[in-house]
């Protein structure tokens, strides 16, 4: 705890994200590239055929997803309860990238879904909740521009961001709670071959090393945009 709030000063996270940003962004393409040379090298799967290329874009797409979400609560935790000076902008911040992610993860999966299921959608209790996860995303998106005093805003959507937070376990334990179509996780479990669980774990480091990467740059937007405010206010004074 003592780390997080030695970075909540703007100038020190504009220090220490200005050494970081170089490394994220190789990173995010070495592991995107080599992940995406070795999945489309990959054998056809003896069920999914090649339609099983789809998953080194869809499951990092939704793992990612969630995970930028859960970033978001612990921010906003952060911000309601111990007052983290950078906790409100770094949580606006991911809000965008988390919502592009779950679409990204709702178009791969119906795409997928087209060719195993014959259809490109059914309210199957994952898919459903993950759609409910992208309207979360944008009712907070939306909440903290609908207000116009920041600092009402910032408790207000990180509220929000708190009750949504239930739906991320939903998401995950549905394929169990409930009988759905949706395939269960097969990472941990061991149901993925191992000609596919490399390119796919590169792919998910590569789609948390590009959050990460443009996450920075946008906190490191809002900080500069902030203090070009403070110069022009006190510029008019």
């Amino acid at each position: 705890m003592q780390f997080l709030f030695r970075y909540a000063n703007p100038h020190n996270f504009m220090r220490l994200s200005g050494v970081v940003l170089p490394f994220t962004a190789i990173g995010t393409l070495l592991c995107l590239g080599i992940g995406l040379y070795l999945g489309f090298s990959a054998p056809p799967d003896y069920q999914q055929g090649r339609t099983v290329l789809m998953m080194f874009i869809h499951v990092p797409a939704a793992t990612t997803a969630m995970n930028v979400y859960g970033a978001i609560a612990v921010c906003s935790l952060l911000s309601l309860v111990w007052r983290h000076p950078l906790s409100d902008t770094a949580a606006r911040a991911a809000a965008p990238l988390g919502a592009l992610f779950t679409l990204l993860g709702l178009i791969t999966g119906s795409l997928w879904g087209k060719p195993m299921w014959g259809t490109y959608w059914v309210w199957d209790a994952r898919l459903t909740s993950f759609l409910l996860l992208l309207f979360i995303y944008l009712g907070y998106i939306a909440l903290w521009n609908a207000i116009e005093d920041e600092v009402r805003a910032a408790r207000a959507a990180a509220i929000l961001a708190l009750i949504g937070a239930v739906n991320i376990p939903i998401i995950y334990f549905s394929v169990e709670w409930w009988n759905t179509l949706h395939q269960g996780e097969g990472i941990v479990s061991g149901g993925t071959a191992p000609v596919f669980l490399k390119p796919l774990l590169l792919m998910m480091g590569g789609y948390f090393l590009l959050f990460l990467t443009l996450w920075m740059v946008r906190i490191r937007t809002a900080i500069l945009e902030r203090r070009a405010r403070n110069l022009m206010q006190a510029g008019a004074r």
